[in-house]
């Protein structure tokens, strides 16, 4: 479950937090980075550099490693904002200095970081325990640097699905049942703006729009492809990729016909839209049901649904990270391992609603047998298992998430300033090559 700051995915951990309560769920934490190693009692010191909330701590990892491993002692600090994670992150890892043991990577970064500086960090493809097979072919290359070191090992992940309003849709006299409504678009994300234009003509209401915002639809057709913003020879391709353009085509044509509530995700209006009933559908990522219940409210319970996506895509994710300078390196990378093993990652998504990336948490049956109160007991370990299964092994780049960005800020100006999509693409596109590629 991970809340984005604006149009990328990563941790604000006053939504976060607001999320996790909606499920009765636990936990949040303080400040991020590390002076790394130590020892204290003669025991090693492990400090771990996390954003957000992570989980681990309030699940009780934390003690249960250090229980079963006396000699180790761990301490943790986290940064509520990623981007000030990141920043600072950056100058220690340029100084070689005041690393923590091990450092959370949020997914956004991962490519920059694996081109980069993939000096700086250990392969932990070699550590001891660690098999490729055990996290998802995507989520394992995302961390893959050039030379073929790993850089991190995947913890969380945000498969997507569609969260919808079964009692809108029974009004606009479209199906309600979850595998019916998957199925208006099955052949793909044209056939889900279409069910929308029936949606539009149907629904006795013409306040409330058939989708929250055009950003959303367009980022989960691009990551729903496997060749996006880069080639594999890491040139930015996304002005000339078929792909991009027609998410930009089919997302501004949404918006423009009406199809849309017009709200940017995260912003105030966006969170009332819910219990406000502003909009039937939304594009959501595994963590964002959580958001969706809170803000929604308990007069909303079990008029949402969960159906499976026209493709899988993913939205979110972060990864554990070691930097080669630590004194400690095989004991931190033993760690690494230990929390993202598949007994771990399904005692996250237990008792702290984060979507594992391990194909051994996936299908254990407290993942993939679970259900969801909130929306109607949808089989969320099913529907959000299926769609991570179903992502493709995607081209990434080092600045793909700053694209991604850019991008969402330009249909904004399509959806909510009016802007014509062609020179909304012209202004986007020339803000990228001036300001993200350079």
């Amino acid at each position: 479950m991970r809340t984005p700051r604006k149009g990328h995915p990563g941790r604000t951990a006053a939504l976060l937090c607001a999320a996790v309560l909606a499920t009765g769920l636990a936990g949040c934490g303080g400040d991020g980075g590390g002076d790394g190693q130590g020892s204290s009692g003669g025991r090693t010191t492990l400090n771990l550099g996390l954003f957000g909330v992570m989980g681990y701590e309030e699940a009780g990892l934390f003690k249960e490693y250090e229980a079963q491993h006396p000699d180790i002692r761990i301490k943790s600090t986290s940064t509520a904002d990623e981007q000030n994670y990141y920043r600072t992150l950056q100058t220690r890892l340029a100084a070689n200095s005041g690393l923590a043991d091990i450092q959370a990577l949020e997914v956004g970064r991962i490519r920059e970081v694996a081109t980069v500086q993939s000096a700086k960090f250990t392969d932990m493809s070699t550590a001891a325990g660690v098999k490729e097979d055990g996290w998802l072919p995507w989520k394992w290359a995302q961390a893959k640097a050039p030379d073929g070191k790993v850089i991190g090992l995947g913890t969380d992940i945000g498969p997507m699905a569609i969260c919808y309003r079964k009692d809108m849709f029974a009004k606009a006299g479209l199906p309600t049942d979850r595998q019916a409504v998957a199925g208006l678009w099955s052949s793909g994300w044209d056939a889900y703006v279409e069910a929308g234009r029936k949606f539009k003509k149907d629904y006795p209401d013409r306040k409330v729009a058939y989708m929250d915002t055009a950003s959303g639809l367009n980022n989960a057709m691009t990551a729903s492809a496997a060749r996006q913003y880069y080639d594999a020879d890491g040139k930015a391709i996304y002005k000339d990729n078929p792909l991009v353009r027609k998410a930009w085509t089919l997302s501004t044509q949404a918006a423009r016909d009406g199809l849309t509530a017009k709200l940017r995700q995260f912003d105030t209006a966006w969170d009332q839209g819910f219990s406000n009933s502003r909009f039937a559908t939304v594009v959501c990522p595994a963590w964002m049901t959580a958001h969706i219940a809170d803000k929604a409210g308990p007069a909303n319970k079990d008029k949402w649904d969960v159906a499976a996506p026209p493709a899988g895509a993913n939205w979110g994710g972060s990864f554990l990270a070691v930097p080669a300078t630590g004194k400690h390196v095989k004991e931190a990378q033993a760690l690494a391992a230990w929390l993202t093993a598949p007994e771990q990652e399904a005692k996250l998504f237990e008792e702290q609603g984060l979507f594992p990336s391990s194909t051994g948490a996936i299908s254990a049956s407290g993942v993939s047998a679970a259900k969801l109160a909130y929306f109607n007991n949808a089989p969320i370990g099913k529907i959000f298992g299926d769609s991570a299964k179903s992502i493709p092994v995607a081209v990434l780049g080092p600045k793909d998430g700053a694209i991604k960005d850019s991008i969402s800020n330009g249909i904004q100006l399509v959806e909510q300033q009016g802007k014509s999509p062609e020179d909304a693409w012209k202004a986007t596109t020339k803000t990228i090559d001036k300001d993200v590629i350079g």
